[in-house]
């Protein structure tokens, strides 16, 4: 008799005090060979803050690309085209 997989539940937590989420108007990435390192900022001149740093690996990377590329398409087909903003002329995008 062949064995049945069982199907694991994980019980995720989600505290309360991130399920506002926080906003983010920027992005900085970095990656060594082992990880990509992601810190979503809130930039309001004269300062910024960043109020999110996401680790992953390479192959964890690629998936949640692909998992945008895919949610991208779907919002499209619901709400239209997102016209690509340009490249703004400063780092940050804000004026001086």
């Amino acid at each position: 008799m062949a064995e049945e997989k069982k199907i694991q539940e994980i019980q995720i937590n989600f505290p309360q005090e991130k399920q506002g989420g926080a906003y983010a108007n920027n992005m900085v990435v970095a990656h060594s060979k082992e990880e990509f390192i992601l810190d979503f900022m809130l930039v309001t001149p004269p300062t910024g803050t960043v109020n999110a740093r996401v680790i992953m690996s390479p192959g964890h990377v690629k998936r949640v690309i692909a998992a945008l590329v895919q949610n991208m398409r779907h919002y499209e087909e619901q709400f239209g085209k997102i016209e690509e903003a340009s490249e703004p002329k400063n780092p940050f995008g804000f004026q001086a």
